[in-house]
């Protein structure tokens, strides 16, 4: 009686689905095997509305996300912290003023503020300068405290430390520019004569790192082979490689202590703003005394201000901050178990089978990473019922748009005028996984929600990504 009963619901389920809907899907399977073959992929296309599953290929099978995990991070980060949620990083001093000199210590403590930048040390020192003070006689100390555990995710390889996408995570941090890769600084690099060395400056400074230049001016016919690396776990960034004369090069590097190297930076700035500090005067981790007084708060962009450059760009920093973040606010524990703890409760919270994920950061770093195209659709549907659905739509790349911060990573893709603006997802590339998933406007006039993940690849599969899209977007 119980088989019966399933397999009259079945029929009448599939008598509700258009014909043109198991036509259209049975184009769309042509196209998956064309394209992208039949293992080591999974494809899932959901209506909007109903959440009701229009095709899936391997749909139920666990894949790496890479950076479309950001999906999660977004949407959860917005709902727990809410919108105008704002990172702070306050300035306090402890000890007396007296005749503009104090004589006593600095203190910064950390908020987690990606957003944290030159200009803001240099409006710190103003402050200072407000309080009388244009000399300081004693120490200046960062408290990172707020944020606990491995300043780097599992899934971060030793070769890629280096890199401004695998930059570690402190509660005191810095971003080099408006990109907010936080944990980085900037290396510029610009042709001298030929045969000599290139001339170097670094934003927002050096920063306590030591740069070892071994690189050279060639002729400008010449290609530019500047490769600028940090060597692990110093402060220490080697530049190497030829650069054609009348050229120039920038890269971003990452921190090897945010917390003390942002402390350096700080002082650097301070220094240029006037403020003279004793000869004794050390940089140091310290927790916020008591009795400190507490003389300026900055506040960072409201957190969906923060949408933009974390999807469009697909910033793994700014996925750890806001991690340990909810982490901090939800669990009392400002590190990554417990912000990954977070983010269960909150995709149980929306209806994800949280059963069916598996993640060790919230960039999508990670190998060890896993999820489905079925759940990465279903929780694209499932952001669209929440309050701050408009916020994540908006933030996410555009195809065919060309401008950086509109296109994103989505700027050089799907460029035909006929696909142009249909296609608003987020990328994910680590090694040998390309993935996309977001929403797609078909011919219809109807918008779908879609995930497209491979995984073991040996070559890239960006454009056989695309085709399958542009069928979906042709069928449907």
């Amino acid at each position: 009686m119980k088989t019966k009963l399933i397999l009259s619901m079945i029929t009448i389920c599939l008598l509700f689905i258009p014909n043109h809907f198991v036509e259209a899907a049975s184009d769309i399977e042509s196209t998956v095997q064309a394209q992208l073959g039949n293992t080591n992929i999974s494809v899932s296309l959901r209506e909007i509305e109903s959440g009701e599953l229009l095709y899936m290929k391997n749909g139920d099978a666990a894949m790496k996300p890479a950076s479309t995990l950001k999906l999660l991070t977004a949407s959860a980060s917005l709902e727990m912290l809410g919108p105008d949620y704002r990172f702070q990083t306050k300035l306090y001093i402890d000890g007396k003023v007296k005749r503009k000199v104090l004589n006593g210590d600095i203190y910064i403590q950390g908020g987690g503020d990606p957003t944290l930048q030159k200009k803001d040390f240099t409006f710190m020192a103003s402050v200072l300068k407000h309080y009388g003070i244009v000399q300081i006689n004693g120490n200046i100390y960062g408290d990172d405290s707020l944020f606990m555990g491995d300043e780097l995710t599992p899934g971060i390889s030793v070769e890629d430390e280096s890199y401004y996408f695998a930059a570690r995570t402190s509660a005191l941090t810095m971003s080099p520019d408006n990109d907010y890769d936080a944990g980085t600084i900037i290396i510029h690099v610009n042709a001298a004569k030929v045969g000599e060395r290139p001339s170097l400056s670094a934003e927002p400074g050096t920063s306590g790192m030591i740069i070892n230049n071994q690189a050279l001016t060639v002729g400008k016919e010449q290609k530019n082979t500047i490769e600028i690396l940090r060597q692990n776990g110093t402060n220490e960034i080697t530049i190497t490689g030829n650069i054609p004369y009348s050229t120039n090069f920038k890269d971003w590097v990452t921190l090897n202590d945010p917390t003390i190297n942002t402390l350096e930076a700080i002082k650097e700035s301070f220094e240029e703003s006037g403020l003279a500090f004793s000869n004794h005067t050390k940089i140091d981790r310290g927790n916020v005394p008591k009795d400190a007084k507490s003389i300026y708060t900055k506040h960072s962009l409201p957190l969906k201000s923060l949408m933009y450059p974390f999807l469009k760009l697909s910033n793994n920093s700014m996925a750890d901050i806001f991690v340990k973040t909810m982490g901090r606010e939800f669990n009392g524990k400002g590190d990554t178990i417990e912000g990954l703890n977070a983010l269960r409760e909150y995709g149980i919270s929306i209806g994800l089978n949280m059963e069916n994920w598996s993640f060790e950061d919230g960039s999508g770093m990670s190998h060890a990473n896993k999820v489905s195209a079925n759940e990465l659709s279903l929780l694209l549907t499932k952001i669209g019922e929440i309050p701050s659905y408009n916020i994540l739509h908006s933030s996410l790349p555009i195809g065919g748009q060309t401008d950086r911060i509109i296109g994103g990573s989505l700027k050089n893709r799907f460029n035909e005028e006929q696909y142009k603006n249909r296609v608003i997802a987020k990328t994910g590339h680590i090694s040998g996984v390309y993935t996309l998933a977001g929403y797609v406007k078909a011919n219809s006039g109807r918008t779908f929600a879609f995930a497209i993940m491979t995984q073991n690849q040996t070559s890239i599969r960006l454009r056989a990504i695309d085709e399958v899209v542009k069928k979906i977007i042709i069928e449907y």
